[in-house]
């Protein structure tokens, strides 16, 4: 029986025929499988504004497969332009909506199966988490990355040739006329961020859980592979409709372990963490944080891509893409079916890897271990999280002073008007899912950092998070936060902090005693906004160790 019965079987449901009639479905489409087709097309992020195209080439695989196709709108936020400013307390909390939203459309017209439409940061999880919560067929349809900017015939990418570029002004290193000439450059047209940044890393996981088409995380987003496995995709899912594949049946546990395998053998985001944490939420499943770490140690770092690395995107997919990664990743990851039909063995074996530096083997890695690290210590006792791939050796194990902030806003105009110098150790607190409230990424601080040269001489540990574009001795996640009277909070200026990334230590140096004495004094928490939906949200939200879901 397909589910949308409810809406269009039975003498009851004249109205909503007739009003199913009225959107130009004919009457030979009411016994086909409806198809919602959840776009998050919008003009305002370059990751989706090429979105009406394949939402067309999935219509069409949607009808050639015997099914009927609803486009329906989802929303979406550009974390690059929400960045640095009161725009990125929404972006993380956008999930939720997102999710909410899916499930509320997809519940209300009775859909039989989802093709999720996406690209950019929360967006993705958003998405998937809906597909696990409604647990009705779904495949995702990712928008594709960007290619990489071009001048005086050097490659030019979003984060380094605009973030950080404004360091590099800032410290005297280039002139303004280049750096108008990078803004106008960098990001040359549709698609998602041309590194592995948040957006780009979900996608590559979304085609590791086997929730998505083969080859579909890194086809660029200008290219007609692009259209075909959006054609494919909508043609798929009538099938996965009618022998009920669910995402149920595709992810559990074991994808999991091999959606975390290729995360760190790519050095993806650190965000990963909250987005595998919540999607498994919605399964039922726990994924403690120090799985993460125990498959980082026994991951070896085997493709260099930017921000941490050299190679772009588009490099990643001429060399192979996942299916690529798969094949070298084969001897560690679980053979489980895909919505392809196809299992993930089958999909490594047929791959073809082009590119023995883009795709190491696992014998001759970048790096032993995977992307990220897991520390904890006095200052996180529940834990936090390193992109340790992006730290250079000589920095993994770092002693500072503690220079603190109760925002970004405050440390971003302390390190640009030069205040942190070598030896500082950046606290950014009250940044948490709650004390943001959104847990704000922060991209332009470690960015202006790096700009300024100091990426192997500073170190910034927050309750917030980063975005994948950042590099150097950032640990983020800091669990319990500060507003939630975390032991970040009762960190003070000229405290010494140690960081031991190798032995996963994070630790400020003062005594039990004087620490449980600072905790006493921490003040309560007032929030920063007390109406609308950011206010609902910091009320309920969890912490970031349980991947900064909404209690309910």
């Amino acid at each position: 029986m397909l589910r949308s019965e409810r809406v269009k079987k039975g003498l009851e449901k004249v109205g909503s025929r007739s009003l199913l009639y009225a959107t130009g479905l004919t009457k030979s489409e009411m016994d086909k499988p409806f198809i919602g087709i959840a776009s998050s097309f919008t003009d305002l992020i370059p990751g989706h504004t090429h979105m009406r195209m394949l939402e067309r080439s999935i219509e069409h695989g949607v009808y050639a497969g015997g099914g009927a196709a609803f486009v329906f709108g989802i929303p979406g936020i550009c974390d690059g332009i929400a960045m640095g400013h009161i725009g990125m307390h929404c972006s993380l909390p956008s999930r939720e909506l997102i999710a909410d939203m899916v499930e509320m459309v997809a519940t209300a017209h009775a859909l039989d199966g989802l093709i999720l439409l996406t690209n950019c940061d929360k967006i993705t999880p958003g998405m998937m988490m809906a597909a696990c919560r409604l647990d009705i067929p779904a495949i995702v349809v990712t928008g594709g990355p960007m290619l990489s900017g071009r001048s005086k015939m050097r490659r030019l990418s979003l984060v380094k040739d605009t973030f950080e570029a404004v360091g590099r002004f800032r410290a005297g290193e280039i002139a303004k006329e280049e750096l108008d000439e990078l803004e106008c450059a960098a990001c040359p047209g549709p698609g998602s961020c041309q590194g592995l940044y948040t957006a780009n890393t979900m996608s590559c996981l979304s085609e590791a859980f086997g929730i998505a088409m083969p080859g579909g995380a890194t086809a660029l987003a200008v290219s007609a592979k692009r259209e075909r496995i959006a054609y494919e995709s909508g043609e798929r899912i009538v099938e996965l409709v009618k022998k009920n594949i669910t995402p149920g049946k595709i992810m559990n546990m074991k994808s999991f372990e091999n959606a975390m395998r290729v995360d760190m053998a790519l050095g993806g985001s650190t965000n990963t963490v909250l987005h595998l944490t919540a999607i498994a939420h919605e399964l039922g499943i726990r994924l403690p944080l120090e799985m993460f770490d125990r498959i980082s140690r026994d991951t070896p770092h085997i493709s260099d891509i930017l921000p941490g690395g050299k190679y772009f995107m588009e490099d990643l997919e001429f060399a192979g893409g996942i299916p690529a990664v798969l094949k070298r990743l084969k001897p560690k990851l679980n053979n489980l079916q895909t919505v392809s039909g196809k299992t993930i063995y089958q999909i490594a074996d047929s791959a073809r890897i082009d590119d023995e530096e883009v795709i190491r083997p696992l014998n001759r890695p970048y790096h032993k271990e995977g992307g990220i690290a897991v520390l904890s210590g006095n200052i996180a006792p529940d834990g936090a999280v390193v992109k340790q791939t992006a730290v250079h050796e000589k920095i993994k194990h770092f002693t500072g002073k503690a220079k603190c902030f109760n925002s970004e806003e405050e440390a971003m105009k302390a390190i640009m008007a030069k205040k942190i110098k070598a030896g500082d150790c950046v606290v950014i607190r009250y940044e948490g899912p709650r004390g943001g409230p959104g847990m704000r990424e922060m991209l332009s601080p470690t960015a202006a950092i790096v700009g300024m040269g100091l990426a192997d001489k500073v170190a910034l540990i927050t309750d917030g998070r980063f975005s994948g574009g950042t590099q150097g001795p950032c640990i983020g996640h800091i669990s319990p936060e500060a507003a939630e009277g975390g032991p970040i909070a009762a960190i003070k200026n000229g405290d010494t902090i140690e960081i031991d990334i190798n032995k996963r230590k994070l630790e400020l140096k003062v005594s039990k005693a004087e620490l449980r004495g600072r905790m006493r004094s921490i003040k309560a928490h007032r929030p920063k906004f007390t109406t609308g939906y950011l206010a609902r949200y910091a009320k309920l939200v969890t912490s970031a160790g349980t991947g900064a879901v909404m209690k309910g």
